[in-house]
């Protein structure tokens, strides 16, 4: 009822005549609400690590093994129960905005069944993101979202800390399971893994990052307290922390790595073509095939290219590309930083640049508070600038972290970056979604990654409407974020359908991209790691392109970018074919 009466209170302050006279649109069904309410809280249960993530504190004190096959057969029941009780109601007999709830979550029901049927648990974690033995470092840092606040909070930790090392056996018996079927992980990305494992052994509990909330205990804490927390965690990290990252450590290197593939792709695995076929469309939201999406890669890489001579020859420079790109790299007059703080300030004077500009184009923006920091040093090295939401009451601000190893090494900070990950991109996207309480929560929590990374990367092309890529250089760089993106539609189904190397896709990267071989390398090896995840951004960000072209031609002067934004975003993530539908709509009702 919330979503009808914000629908009609937008409509009618900007204008719908058409609109405000309408009286007999359905009312939400209250039956269906239920269901979604339901269904988020035993999602929240099942998934205690995403409910911290999305600022829900109660199950702060479990860690799950949700890679089992014991887990996977509840998940399975879970799954099921809901596309049964979804059945039950008939789509067009439900409000406007039910019917779009209904058809995201039956999408997602469907992909969640046909995912679980994969064997991807067979690596229950990589060297990137998606690896649980890293994103537990950054929640028992003290710095991140897992909170540190009370008494019940530190003991909270200690609970979920405990059950890590029954984790790490689980993984092991998978990853054998893997080993005895052949679905191993590359052997380049098990050589990642295997130090960042050992860096978590620390000799002294002291220095390890997990005591980090001890050195900053809370003040109001008595004596008593901050003595028996310190001695309980110290007791923690000697005990079941080291232990269980020093077993993963041995297991990985002594007896994985030598059963680890030398090739690249899913194509190599049981199963793998389908694999990744699945991946393709739960990634991209679309039924986009390989070869599609390869092709659509190679087109874009091409325009991008003659793009990126036009500002080559601007700048006066007489090489090619290629010896362009090594310029761009290797000149010292592109890596102006000293110290990471110099880094950090030249962010924040892109937020300040682009301040002015942002009202014409937006007429929504997010409450929650926004700070740029930088990458916890643990991770620094094998993380990509990112972004973190905050929470929609303002306790935690989103964040956009830059990961800074070594300050002299970096190369200007990027417009292009800030706009994606950061405002208007993520940050937008991400709160104002968050933020919409009348959107049922498994709707404000929904992460489809065509959407929110077609959104940040349809951002970056918004850069010179703000005011930014003012500089040549600059303008190379966002031309080089964009063919960042084009490359992966060609190199991600190279490596996984069309029998590439990982060497042969890093010199394609190198060959069209102004990055580093280290960069490249890092690159390749996570979408060996994670198939598909990177088609995401450009699919995403060539059907918002598609659509913004398409209605303003369609609208003509009703047209006005401010309100296609308001309108792709106010109703958070969901896969491209559904937002499609739901935008023909809006345009239909600004053309009356």
């Amino acid at each position: 009822m919330k979503q009808l009466s914000l629908m009609l209170l937008v409509l009618y302050l900007f204008g719908c005549p058409a609109i405000r006279a309408q009286t007999t649109e359905k009312v939400n069904n209250k039956e269906l609400d239920k269901l979604f309410d339901s269904y988020y809280e035993e999602e929240l249960k099942l998934f205690p690590i995403l409910a911290t993530f999305r600022g829900d504190n109660r199950y702060n004190d479990l860690l799950t093994a949700e890679f089992t096959d014991s887990y996977r057969i509840k998940l399975k029941a879970f799954n099921t129960h809901y596309l049964t009780a979804l059945s039950k109601f008939k789509r067009a007999d439900l409000s406007e905005s039910d019917r779009l709830s209904y058809d995201i979550f039956k999408w997602s029901l469907n992909m969640n069944a046909e995912g679980l049927m994969q064997k991807d648990n067979r690596m229950p974690f990589n060297q990137f993101i998606w690896s649980v033995p890293l994103n537990f470092a950054q929640l028992g840092s003290g710095t991140s979202i897992q909170p540190f606040r009370s008494i019940k909070d530190y003991h909270n930790w200690i609970s979920r800390a405990t059950a890590f090392s029954a984790w790490a056996d689980s993984a092991i018996v998978y990853f054998r399971k893997g080993m005895a079927e052949g679905i191993v992980l590359p052997k380049t990305v098990v050589t990642k893994m295997i130090p960042q494992m050992e860096s978590f052994v620390a000799a002294d509990a002291a220095k390890s990052i997990f005591y980090s909330p001890i050195t900053n205990l809370p003040q109001d804490f008595s004596a008593a307290e901050k003595q028996q927390l310190t001695t309980a965690y110290v007791k923690l990290i000697n005990e079941q922390l080291v232990p269980a990252y020093k077993k993963l450590h041995a297991f990985l290197q002594t007896e994985y790595l030598p059963k680890a593939r030398t090739t690249s792709g899913l194509s190599d695995l049981p199963g793998g073509a389908a694999w990744y076929n699945y991946q393709i469309r739960v990634m991209t939201t679309t039924n986009k095939t390989a070869d599609e999406v390869y092709n659509t890669g190679l087109a874009e890489v091409k325009r991008i290219r003659a793009e990126m001579e036009k500002v080559k020859n601007s700048v006066g420079f007489k090489g090619d590309l290629k010896a362009f790109f090594e310029h761009l790299r290797t000149d010292p007059k592109f890596f102006p930083y000293k110290t990471p703080e110099e880094v950090l300030t030249a962010y924040r004077a892109i937020q300040q640049k682009i301040d002015p500009n942002l009202s014409k184009m937006f007429r929504q923006t997010p409450k929650t508070p926004f700070e740029i920091r930088q990458t916890e040093a643990f991770r620094a090295a094998s993380a990509a600038a990112q972004y973190n939401p905050g929470l929609a009451d303002g306790s935690r601000p989103g964040i956009f972290y830059v990961p800074i190893v070594d300050a002299t090494k970096e190369s200007y900070a990027r417009e292009s970056l800030f706009i994606h990950e950061a405002i208007p991109g993520h940050h937008y996207q991400v709160m104002l979604q968050r933020e919409n309480k009348s959107l049922p929560d498994f709707r404000r929590f929904s992460s489809f990654v065509a959407y929110g990374e077609g959104w940040g990367l349809y951002s970056e092309s918004l850069g010179k409407e703000l005011g930014l890529y003012t500089d040549p250089y600059q303008q190379i760089a966002a031309l080089g974020d964009e063919i960042h993106r084009a490359i992966r539609l060609v190199v991600d189904p190279g490596l996984h359908t069309k029998g590439w190397t990982r060497e042969k896709a890093i010199t394609y990267m190198l060959e069209n991209g102004p990055i580093s071989e280290q960069f490249a390398t890092s690159e390749i090896e996570r979408y060996m790691a994670v198939p598909g995840q990177a088609l995401a951004y450009k699919i995403g960000e060539l059907k918002l392109q598609e659509l913004r072209k398409k209605y303003t031609k369609q609208l003509g002067q009703a047209f006005t970018l401010a309100a296609f934004h308001d309108e792709v975003l106010k109703d958070g993530r969901m896969p491209l074919d559904i937002l499609e539908q739901k935008m023909d709509e809006w345009a239909k009702r600004q053309k009356k």
